[in-house]
Formats: structure tokens, sequence, C-alpha cells
């Protein structure tokens, strides 16, 4: 771990560290552009042979794909399922109430004008499984889809040596509507989604989260396909006060960096008293962990505390950090959350661990990371909408429109378009 006081002086540089963008990797640009041309001139072909390759998985066109009746039969333990109950209950309540709704009214000139919001017809959904059967993954994205009525649902999600998929992840299928969902995995499933094949037909949008490799195959295929966003490794950052409870803190740090590949956990607080008692419970907790080998990278590389002057210094980090997940455990824990601009999501209070947005709080665990929580926010439901403007004029709104329009026409010099609206009134 790193450690630093706001009084050292390598501290302000390593502050300066955290003002993050993600910059494409060129060596990994190449290698997966050469992936998705391989989808995309070999089709089934090549999906196989790069699933073969990567994934060790020997398949046919028609054993790639999820037999819906393994869907529809898929059992689970009594807990399970009431978890996967709970989770998909409140991730579709939240869908549907941060749905984008159809809305009409008057413009000045007394035009009809608004929006009307349709679900996309058919999206590709990434699930990763790479370390751990993410079963939450798909209710956190596919059930999104299913609450705005996406009519075709399309999974892809890699199945490892084991040629299985676990039951918890397709009972989760079969909550959230999944109608069609394959056992491949990686930049080419990506590629299949985006492109087709003679298997698998192309997809309007994709999204989930996944590898290096998956995102930056999203990010090449943008525009091709609509993409959500690029979510990398797990984050969170911790802004505590002296009322916070340290062995509460080096919990919900170390469920974040357990996740392993560049999973990042910063904790912020002016408190010195506060600092020494997480550093000591991380060590602590960290030495009960089953997953050793994924922590303890995390733990030497990606894992920083930090005494900042003051609760407010903190925030500022926070807004350049943009992490994917924020906490915040004050006294004054409202106040300091609305200055907090850039975070995919904030947990307010003690009693909220990370962990519950995770798997069942209710909106989207797909969040942005890197830095991009700048610009972009985590899943919602509206994503999986497309929205059309839509104007209705009459005579009499015309009439009052026309000038303004030959005015535009005369600025920009493009006589036909004003034309298109007087010769309505001649």
């Amino acid at each position: 771990m790193k450690i630093l006081r706001h009084t050292d002086t390598e501290y302000p540089n390593f502050v300066a560290t955290l003002d993050r963008r993600a910059i494409p990797d060129v060596a990994l640009e190449k290698k997966v552009a050469a992936i998705l041309a391989t989808v995309r001139t070999d089709g089934d072909a090549g999906l196989l042979r790069l699933t073969k390759k990567f994934d060790g998985q020997t398949l046919t066109p028609e054993s790639m794909r999820i037999d819906p009746a393994e869907i529809r039969l898929a059992k689970v333990d009594a807990s399970t399922e009431a978890a996967l109950q709970a989770s998909h209950r409140n991730v579709h309540r939240f869908a549907r109430r941060s749905m984008r709704r159809n809305w009409s009214g008057k413009n000045h000139e007394g035009s009809e004008v608004g929006e009307r919001f349709d679900p996309l017809q058919r999206v590709g959904i990434y699930v990763p499984a790479g370390t751990a059967p993410l079963a939450s993954s798909v209710l956190m994205t596919a059930t999104l889809a299913q609450a705005v009525g996406v009519p075709d649902i399309v999974v892809t999600t890699p199945v490892g040596l084991t040629g299985e998929v676990h039951p918890a992840v397709l009972r989760a299928l079969a909550l959230s509507g999944v109608n069609e969902a394959y056992k491949i995995g990686g930049a080419q499933a990506i590629a299949a989604l985006a492109y087709g094949t003679e298997t698998i037909q192309p997809v309007h949008k994709v999204y989930g989260p996944g590898n290096a490799w998956v995102v930056e195959a999203k990010r090449q295929l943008f525009g091709l396909v609509g993409v959500d966003l690029l979510p990398g490794p797990s984050e969170v950052l911790i802004i505590a006060d002296q009322t916070a409870n340290p062995a509460w803190i080096a919990a919900d740090l170390l469920a974040q960096a357990e996740h392993g590949h560049g999973s990042v956990a910063g904790f912020l607080t002016p408190n010195q008293g506060l600092l020494r008692k997480v550093e000591a419970e991380v060590e602590k907790q960290a030495a009960q962990s089953q997953r050793q080998d994924h922590l303890t990278p995390i733990l030497r590389d990606h894992v920083f505390l930090l005494q900042t002057p003051d609760l407010e210094a903190a925030v500022a980090i926070a807004n350049q950090f943009a992490p994917e997940h924020l906490t915040i455990v004050a006294e004054n824990d409202e106040a300091l959350s609305a200055k907090a601009t850039t975070a995919g999501a904030i947990f307010l209070g003690g009693w909220s661990p990370v962990v519950a947005g995770d798997f069942l709080a209710g909106p989207s665990h797909e969040l942005p990371t890197g830095g991009a929580g700048k610009a972009f926010p985590g899943l919602t439901a509206d994503q999986f909408q497309r929205r059309t403007s839509l104007v209705r004029m009459s005579e009499a709104s015309l009439r009052k429109s026309v000038d303004h329009i030959e005015a535009f026409s005369r600025v920009e010099g493009l006589d036909a378009h004003g034309r298109s609206a007087r010769i309505r009134l001649e």
C-alpha cells in the first residue's frame, strides 16, 4: 500500500497522478484490430478458431449457442434463487422509474414538438466470466433491456475450460428475459455482435463490462454499433472523518481490491488516527482472504491511503480521480456528496457498502472507470431507448416561422431551404 500524508514531499506529485485519462494501448489496439478483422472476414469459422485459441474450447456453430431450454430449466439453491429474485426486482423497478418518457408541447410559433422513446430492437450484452461466475452482471445489464421492452436481448459469455455456464448465470439470463445466448468471450465476441456471423445476427448496440481486450474492441467498433461505455477494472474511493468505523472501511477497500486485474482502492481522510487504524485493519483482514493471488498484487500496487488537509480537499481529489464508486462516511456527508461531481455512484454513510450496489440496491453496477466519470454516467435504462424528435406544424405556425426560416437560408446560402417553406404559403 502507498500511505502518504499531505505534509509529505511526495504527496502533491502522487495526487497529480490521480487525475486520469484512459489512453489506448497501441500494442493491444493492433492485436484487437486483428481479431476484429478475422471475425469480419471469416464469420463463424474465424470466431470459433479464436475461441479455441483463447478459451481452449472446440465449438461448432450449433454448440456455441446456449440451448434456450438450458436457460429455462436452470436451477439454483434456495438462497441463491432468493438473492437473484431480489436483485432482479430492485434493478427492474429502478430501470422502469428511470426510463425516458414521451412528451409533446408547443414551441413559440405554435408548432407541436416533442420526443418519442422506443426500445432498441436488438442489443448485445457481454457478461465476463474470468475468475468468477458474474450472475450479477447479467441482472445489472439485461434487466434494464427487459424493463425497457427490448425484443431481442443477446448475451455472450466465455465458458473457459469447463465448457459450462454456471447455473446462477443461466438463472439470471432467464429472469432478465434473455432469449439468445452464446458461449463465446473476448474481443471476438464483441466482433460477432457488431459484424454478425452466419449464426449470430448483428445487434444495434453493445453493452457490458470486460477485460482490456473487450473494452478495446468496443472502442474500435463504436460507430458501427452503439456502445454503452468502456468500463475497466473495479475502483473504489472512500472519504471519511472520525465518525467512521475503520474495520468497515478496510472491508470495503478489500472487497473491491479482490477483483484483481488492475482494481484500484483508495482511502482519504484528514484524521491521522483513523488512517493508522484503517491501515492496520487492511493488513489484518487481507491475511484472512481466500483470494490471495488476486489481492496481493493489488494491495502492493493499487491501494493508497492519503491523509488530506481536510474533507474538502478529499472531495477535490475525488473529482480529479472520478472513481467508479465513491463512499462518503462523514457527519456532513450530504453536503460533501453535493460537491462530488464525477463519481459513477455515491454511497452515503457507514451502513452503505459498495457491495450492496454491486449486487442488489437497484442502480446498475456497470459504471465508468479509469477517469471516464468526468464525461460518462453509469448504465441507465434510457441507454436502451432510441430517441426520435417529432414536429407537426399547422399553416398558422408555418406563417409565423417562415420569415425566420428564410433568414437562416440567406445567411447559409441555401435558397432551396427557404423556398421549401415559402412555397406552401403561396
